[in-house]
């Protein structure tokens, strides 16, 4: 397993005080918790995976999404069992909206 950590500027959104679960973990899937961070401008990501080596995927991955979506004030935990890149996209997106209301 490789642990990576990540934190971008990104805009404020919504911030419950509820934390969202989204996805599972397993052959090629992860999970994703978003729970409030302590940053209102800034998402910060931890990232526990066992595909070693990708950490400049993750890094576009995860920067594309914090410039495209509201999450700052965020802290994700991500659990990855080999997702695509496309994959990670789709559930960082519907753990965001979960998180923030929008997925119900």
């Amino acid at each position: 397993m490789e642990t990576l950590e990540f934190r971008f500027d990104s805009k404020p959104g919504v911030r419950p005080d509820h934390p969202a679960l989204c996805g599972v973990v397993g052959s090629g899937n992860l999970e994703i918790l978003v729970k409030p961070g302590d940053q209102p401008g800034c998402c910060q990501v931890h990232i526990k995976t066992s595909a070693r080596g990708f950490g400049t995927t993750w890094r576009a991955v995860i920067g594309d999404f914090a410039a495209s979506h509201p999450a700052g004030g965020t802290a994700i935990a991500i659990n990855d069992m080999g997702a695509t890149p496309a994959v990670v996209s789709l559930r960082l997106a519907q753990a965001l909206a979960e998180y923030q209301g929008g997925a119900r």
